[in-house]
């Protein structure tokens, strides 16, 4: 390929998830109620964990941190594909790219080991019980924090220069958003060692927190199944339902995205389920977790309840 047909900057165009038909109108709409609905949802799950000291504990302390995480990282890409949609343009800059996918990979890598992490949560509250308060002090729980932030800047630091410094091909047509398999695709020459290095850090980035979450999980079953009260054997497994649905919904696209080789891929199925983990999987997060939990139903009730109160104590000083 000439010299003048690869650049190593320059603007990328970005096809987008909206199709240049009559149904696009319909898609904005659903996409625009999705984040809206996925930054409430969040934000109100971060406030009643903030607000409530009944939600004060270890499991919803990391729970909170997930909902901020579940804010940023789809904020990274959902709000500039919609106001693209509606100026009607279609272009990100070199440096936009860079950015959108530095902190996309860091944001959804931090996630990936906060969720793994959240884990081990699980496993001490059921099969150490009595030491769960050592296990899982302010200090082990600030640590798991900040190993996850840590994996995530890793991912970044790593793919980012690693994928960016190549030389894009002329087209420069980006199927969704600037992210690690659909960058590689645009690079060209001779690719086989990034692709390698790429798909070991992302097996890793995948493999270690799954890892946790499989060994913890099988410890669970474990310690449920020797349990003689069946009414203790579904409290244990109700506690862990939630998390192992959020879990399976998120790792199962990423595995698919990252872990298939690009053979098995279509740009079609790689836009599903890149948007399904991205745009989707933020709004289900705190949906699973406060649809299925008395204790985040009752601090929302408390929370009403106390501004019901306030309200009625000021009409009546007024």
């Amino acid at each position: 390929m000439d010299e003048s047909n690869r650049t190593l900057s320059g603007d990328f165009t970005l096809a987008g998830l909206f199709p240049h038909s009559s149904a696009a109108g319909l898609l904005f709409s659903i996409i625009c109620a999705i984040f809206f609905s996925a930054m409430l949802a969040n934000g109100v799950m971060v406030f009643l964990i903030h607000v409530d000291p009944q939600l004060h504990t270890p499991m919803y302390f990391l729970l909170s941190h997930l909902s901020v995480l579940d804010m940023m990282y789809i904020c990274t890409i959902v709000p500039k594909m919609l106001v693209d949609h509606l100026l009607g343009r279609g272009t990100i800059s070199f440096v936009s790219c860079t950015a959108q996918y530095f902190l996309y990979m860091g944001f959804v890598g931090a996630e990936f080991f906060l969720l793994g992490l959240m884990a081990y949560d699980r496993y001490v509250a059921i099969c150490n019980p009595l030491r769960y308060p050592v296990l899982m002090s302010r200090r082990v729980c600030w640590l798991i924090l900040a190993s996850s932030w840590s994996g995530g800047a890793l991912d970044s630091f790593l793919l980012m220069p690693l994928t960016m410094r190549l030389p894009f091909c002329a087209s420069h047509k980006i199927n969704h958003f600037c992210e690690a398999p659909t960058m590689l695709r645009l690079a060209c020459g001779d690719k086989a060692a990034y692709e390698m290095v790429m798909y070991v850090c992302c097996v890793a980035m995948l493999l270690l927190p799954f890892s946790v979450v499989v060994a913890s999980y099988a410890r669970i079953l474990l310690t449920v199944r020797r349990l003689s009260s069946m009414e203790g054997q579904r409290k244990a497994l109700g506690t862990c339902t939630s998390h192992l649905v959020v879990v399976t919904l998120f790792y199962g696209a990423a595995l698919y995205t990252y872990m298939l080789p690009p053979s098995y891929h279509t740009p079609a199925q790689d836009k599903v389920f890149s948007a399904f983990y991205t745009i989707l999987t933020p709004l289900l997060n705190p949906l699973i977790y406060s649809l299925r939990n008395r204790d985040v139903a009752g601090a929302f009730k408390r929370v009403v309840a106390r501004h019901r109160g306030a309200c009625g104590v000021a009409k009546k000083e007024f």
